[in-house]
């Protein structure tokens, strides 16, 4: 009898690996996938240089003189590494906000983290870098970034208020996100045109102003946060199966929510600060991860990471070749790109519901 009961289990056991197999090849092809979008990313661009002039260069910076290197080690490669990183911290966020809400709508954005971030490079823009005495980048990087980082207090302390629920989060969050809208309105009524020039520009998203210094804070973040999803991965994947059953299973919903909420903020803010409001990476990327490879966070992790950042890649190429000579926010890009997935993703939701 033991003997028949293993022979029955043998087949879904083998099931099993050969599905975490293809899983794992999934990912393993779309990190190829993704060194070869990043070369790609290097060699496209205004600068007309050849594949092999920029091998040359990479290989020895001085090989084709100083405008050569400028072009591929300080413009192309920071904005290469940019998109990847970005595209990998926004995927994540939306990831694991889509864990801890269950909620395949919620990313970043829905807790107003993107709107508070507007609202605070726009105040740096129409203050001005003399009255803040910052330079002009800084404060307006600074600005994005304290308002993201004020929204996420904002939000730890009323879900301590009145108790750390998923609806209760979304809700604040809506909250947060008119209210910062309303005060980003204001600050535009009130500019130059030169002001809201500059506002609409940030607002757009760009990876026009990415440096290696600003590549290694977000490399920084990312590897901080991480380790923490890794940490937390079982509970995360047990929080899908929604909070009363979490709890059966010892997870503590509360405090995990709260911290992967200030996880998911840091990641939120640091990419915002540094590129601008860049919508839908967060939703699109997660979710074609999850029809990858599902929900175990052990693989959803890292597909998540992986297809928010071809996304991005793709975008900084697309954002380059649209027009020649010209490049493009990635923002509107993938808003464009994003806008009909969303759509169709809450059709479907429906479709199910009416099933």
């Amino acid at each position: 009898m033991d003997r028949r009961v293993v022979n029955a289990k043998a087949p879904g056991s083998l099931r099993y690996r050969q599905r975490r197999r293809l899983h794992w090849l999934a990912i393993g092809g779309a990190t190829l996938a993704l060194c070869a979008l990043f070369l790609v990313d290097v060699g496209t661009g205004p600068g007309q240089l050849s594949m092999a002039r920029i091998a040359d260069v990479l290989r020895d910076s001085s090989s084709h003189g100083a405008a050569a290197r400028i072009i591929v080690w300080d413009i192309r490669l920071p904005v290469a590494s940019m998109a990847v990183l970005v595209g990998a911290m926004l995927s994540i966020a939306g990831a694991q906000m889509q864990s801890i809400l269950n909620n395949p709508l919620a990313d970043p954005f829905t807790l107003g983290i993107s709107s508070a971030a507007a609202f605070g490079a726009a105040l740096a823009i129409t203050l001005g870098a003399e009255q803040l005495a910052l330079p002009g980048d800084l404060a307006v990087t600074l600005g994005a970034f304290g308002f993201s980082l004020l929204t996420t207090v904002l939000l730890y302390g009323f879900t301590r208020l009145r108790g750390a629920s998923a609806e209760t989060m979304v809700l604040i969050g809506i909250a947060l996100l008119f209210t910062f809208n309303a005060l980003l309105s204001l600050l535009q009524y009130t500019a130059t045109d030169a002001q809201v020039s500059q506002i609409v520009f940030w607002m757009m998203g760009s990876l026009a102003k990415a440096d290696w210094q600003k590549v290694g804070l977000c490399a920084l973040v990312l590897a901080i946060c991480l380790p923490l999803f890794l940490l937390r991965g079982r509970a995360l994947t047990a929080m899908r199966l929604g909070d009363a059953r979490a709890a059966s299973l010892g997870v503590d919903v509360a405090r995990l929510r709260v911290e992967i909420l200030l996880a998911v903020s840091l990641l939120a803010a640091t990419a915002v600060a540094f590129v601008g409001t860049v919508a839908f990476v967060g939703l699109v990327g997660p979710h074609i991860a999850r029809l990858i490879v599902g929900e175990d966070q052990r693989l959803f992790l890292p597909a998540s990471l992986l297809c928010g950042a071809l996304i991005m890649s793709a975008t900084s190429i697309l954002s380059k070749t649209i027009s020649p000579g010209v490049v493009y926010p990635v923002g509107i890009i993938t808003s464009l790109v994003g806008i009909p997935f969303f759509v169709s993703l809450i059709l479907g939701r429906q479709r199910r519901n009416w099933q």
